[in-house]
């Protein structure tokens, strides 16, 4: 059998139980006091199943209070998975909705997420969801509120001949 991990000599029971005490996190608070029963003597095993773990489990967590501390004993965020979008797919983002799409390239008076997205595929072969694009847009400085399309025949002597005229 192997020897148990050993525990930092900077801390006791009293002072992890005392850390527990202040913690507002309820899984460091269960870490902290299963160290604090191997302080006081108790079999690992036994302060593994008193704070609600296994063994091994106490053991890992034992490594991490050893090398980092108490902050060592709370969750990490996990990192998650690379981004699609990069730099050079905002950039062409912004370009586009710079210029606005041409009706007869393609095919649209406005862009739409989903219009955005075909494009972003055509160029960079990247597929995102319509939400998630969104979302890059939103981070980017954009709001899903646009004006409303002019339509490109469109003539503004005609509009002045059919606006409202009331008296002043």
């Amino acid at each position: 059998m192997r020897r148990p991990v050993g525990l930092r000599g900077d801390f006791d029971a009293a002072r992890l139980r005392e850390l527990a005490a202040r913690s507002r996190d309820g899984a460091q608070v269960r870490r902290l006091l299963a160290l604090a029963f191997v302080y006081e003597g108790k079999p690992r095993d036994e302060a593994a199943r008193l704070a609600g773990m296994d063994r091994q489990t106490l053991r890992d967590w034992a490594h991490r209070f050893n090398g980092e501390g108490p902050e060592g004993l709370i969750d990490r965020k996990p990192p998650g998975g690379r981004p699609k979008l990069s730099g050079e797919h905002d950039a062409a983002l912004a370009e586009w909705i710079a210029a606005g799409p041409d009706p007869e390239r393609d095919g649209v008076v406005r862009w739409r997420c989903s219009d955005l997205k075909a494009k972003l595929s055509d160029r960079f072969g990247v597929d995102v969801s319509r939400q998630r694009l969104g979302a890059r847009l939103h981070k980017l400085g954009y709001t899903w509120i646009s004006a409303r399309p002019r339509h490109p025949a469109q003539k503004p002597e005609a509009i002045e001949t059919y606006k409202k005229t009331g008296r002043a």
